[in-house]
């Protein structure tokens, strides 16, 4: 059985919800054993995104002002945004774009390794299912950059991980919003 097969995420934790009125923020918190330089290359640069993020960018994102395409992972037909990078700050904020959304990644050193905060604007529908997502992708990025890669699970892929219902559930009620009913209905 690969290391992919036996992947199973652990128990949300870490999150809140920013609201302002219909706009939600999903801030999600994650200690990672790696430099903040490590984790800022895997933040910024295209080749490593490939490797875990639920997106693909044609152009590294460490530089306030550059202007990218980002192509959504696993959406039913081609989903490529452009965006422009609002702060990059080396190796400690990184805020931008991605399909009309706003991110924003603070890196903090901590221990020897790195506190990553994840802010990212997701429709309050959809609040659970995205923290499940993001979730999963930085369980992909932390194993990537411990050199035990799993490869990028994302999109409808992430939906087929063992134990993804009960990721949605754990999320949903930490976030105090109600699951997808799918998702409720459908059992761990």
């Amino acid at each position: 059985m690969s290391r992919r097969q036996q992947y199973v995420p652990g128990p949300a934790a870490n999150a809140t919800i920013d609201k302002d009125g219909d706009n939600w923020t999903l801030v999600l918190v994650r200690e990672l054993k790696h430099a903040p330089e490590k984790v800022w290359s895997a933040l910024t640069d295209p080749a490593q995104l490939r490797e875990w993020a639920p997106f693909e960018s044609d152009a590294n994102l460490g530089t306030s002002g550059t202007v990218a395409n980002l192509s959504t992972v696993g959406s039913p037909k081609p989903h490529v945004t452009e965006t422009k990078v609002i702060r990059a700050d080396a190796p400690t904020l990184l805020e931008f774009t991605w399909a009309d959304r706003d991110i924003r990644w603070e890196l903090e050193p901590k221990n020897g390794g790195t506190r990553l905060t994840l802010w990212a604007n997701i429709d309050r529908n959809w609040i659970a299912m995205g923290a499940s997502g993001w979730h999963v992708a930085l369980d992909v990025l932390d194993r990537m950059l411990s050199g035990w890669p799993i490869g990028r699970i994302a999109g409808p892929e992430a939906m087929q991980v063992n134990e993804w219902n009960r990721l949605i559930g754990e999320y949903a009620t930490l976030l105090g919003v109600e699951p997808p009913r799918w998702a409720a209905n459908a059992g761990g």
